[in-house]
């Protein structure tokens, strides 16, 4: 058999309680990540209509 392959499927977004984005991952066979960004600037973009 062959080696296998970790494909990450999205899980969802969320906010940390330090105002970081972070990303949910999953793989079918059970394993998991948590992807941290850090959120520079200021306000929120905001739409301009």
């Amino acid at each position: 058999m062959g080696d296998h392959v970790h494909v990450r499927l999205s899980q969802g977004l969320g906010v940390s309680e330090e105002g970081e984005l972070v990303e949910y991952s999953r793989c079918r066979c059970g394993a998991t990540w948590t992807k941290t960004y850090e959120v520079t600037g200021g306000e929120p973009d905001r739409p301009d209509w």
